[in-house]
């Protein structure tokens, strides 16, 4: 049984898929804005929460992204291939142990310091995972491997290391099109290197 409150009632959840994460369909009674009681539906899929850096050195005026496969893009695209800040779910860690883990592991930068933005559900119609977003600044010092994350998780990632400008011309012409790089990059600009 589900959490229910003034809003939400008679909440029942059926287990559709337990394969890689929970797919599962609720069905629930919603009170609409005139005070009647609606019922619906909706399928949820949970992976977890989940937490992404982006990496800048002021310096050069630079930030680290990523370059990896995902399935759905392919599905979209045929080319399956996504540029994005780094990232990874928390399995259990806090949003800042696993986003040091997750810089490291994916872009070879061993960073100390991330310092957290915001936090946004990235797709609440369907997918119940909320991300964290950090960014942190990086020194050629910092640098401790090759990145390109874990073999044995799938990841074969490619580390780049882009201009500001060429980020941001890159988001304009549609070459970035993963949603958190686009949201982090924009903080970026707003806040830290305007």
């Amino acid at each position: 049984m589900q959490k229910e409150n003034e809003h939400v009632r008679h909440v029942e959840a059926h287990l559709l898929s337990d394969n890689w994460y929970t797919l599962k369909k609720y069905t629930f009674e919603l009170r609409r804005h005139d005070g009647s009681w609606q019922q619906q539906s909706r399928e949820a899929y949970d992976r977890g929460n989940g937490a992404t850096i982006l990496l800048y050195n002021r310096d050069k005026k630079t930030v680290v992204l990523t370059r990896q496969f995902r399935l759905p893009v392919y599905l979209q695209d045929q080319q399956g291939y996504l540029i994005e800040a780094a990232a990874g779910l928390l399995d259990n860690a806090s949003p800042e142990q696993r986003i040091i883990a997750e810089a490291e592991e994916e872009t070879g930068f061993k960073i100390a310091q991330p310092e957290k933005v915001f936090e946004a559900f990235m797709s609440p119609g369907s997918v119940t995972e909320k991300l964290y977003f950090f960014i942190a600044e990086y020194r050629e010092q910092d640098k401790s491997g090759k990145g390109g994350g874990l073999a044995e998780e799938g990841e074969d990632i490619e580390v780049l290391e882009w201009s500001f400008d060429k980020a941001m011309a890159a988001v304009r012409s549609g070459e970035i099109q993963d949603g958190k790089t686009i949201m982090l990059l924009q903080h970026l600009a707003l806040n830290v290197l305007n």
